[in-house]
């Protein structure tokens, strides 16, 4: 995607969250976009394939009314980057998110990169994983207040065993413009790779002291991001 390119300016947002999570982990950001007018959808992901997820996403996207940024979060950048192409998608921004390329082994790739130590703490049950409580507090949603940090523990989205098998067709990050928030604390995916990730993209880029949670530690900084991308601009209003 170009530097010079720009967006369409869009009034609907459509936000995905990753795994080990839920849509209410934009509860922060959602009323500070309303704020600026915006029409604001979070997806429940069902976090069983990458097919399902895109699917949840699209249905999303289909009910919008006009030009839409879309947004994800971790492992949604995955979803983003499939579902991204859709006709009423305008800009994507990915915060801490992945960002494949299509048909790409994202895995391998994330392997050349330090290992989060999130990775320790899943926990494989009937085919499904979950972050121990442990794990959660401490690498997902590291520098959050204990008790909301254990709500969104409970709210934790158990995920197949083999979600993170699934590979993207297209590489949507190529075709729109694109925002990317590093996590500069991460201990979920490194820091590292996603610099490595929004540099590959040519995305608007920042970053922010926060863990893998940045949109519920730093949730104006984010928003910020996301109203960058529905006006189409790469700099601040």
């Amino acid at each position: 995607m170009s530097d010079t390119s720009s967006a369409k300016p869009a009034r609907n947002v459509v936000l995905v969250h990753g795994a080990y999570a839920d849509g209410s982990s934009w509860s922060d950001v959602i009323p500070l976009l309303q704020r600026a007018g915006l029409t604001v959808t979070a997806v429940q992901n069902p976090l069983t394939s990458l097919a399902d997820d895109v699917a949840a996403t699209n249905r999303a996207l289909d009910r919008q009314d006009g030009p839409t940024v879309l947004v994800g979060h971790s492992w949604a950048g995955t979803i983003i980057s499939e579902a991204g192409n859709h006709p009423r998608v305008t800009a994507l921004v990915y915060v801490a998110a992945r960002a494949p390329d299509a048909g790409e082994d994202y895995n391998a790739l994330a392997a050349k990169y330090p290992t989060p130590p999130a990775n320790a703490g899943l926990v494989h049950h009937d085919g499904y994983a979950q972050l121990s409580e442990s794990a959660f507090l401490a690498d997902f949603a590291g520098g959050i207040e204990e008790t909301r940090a254990r709500a969104l523990y409970a709210v934790q989205g158990p995920i197949a065993k083999d979600l993170f098998q699934g590979r993207t067709t297209t590489a949507a990050w190529r075709d729109r413009q694109c925002y990317y928030s590093i996590s500069t604390q991460d201990r979920t995916t490194a820091p590292e790779l996603e610099r490595f990730l929004a540099d590959r993209m040519k995305a608007t880029t920042i970053e922010v002291e926060s863990s893998h949670l940045a949109m519920v530690t730093h949730p104006d900084a984010i928003a910020d991001l996301i109203l960058m991308a529905t006006r189409g601009t790469r700099s601040p209003a």
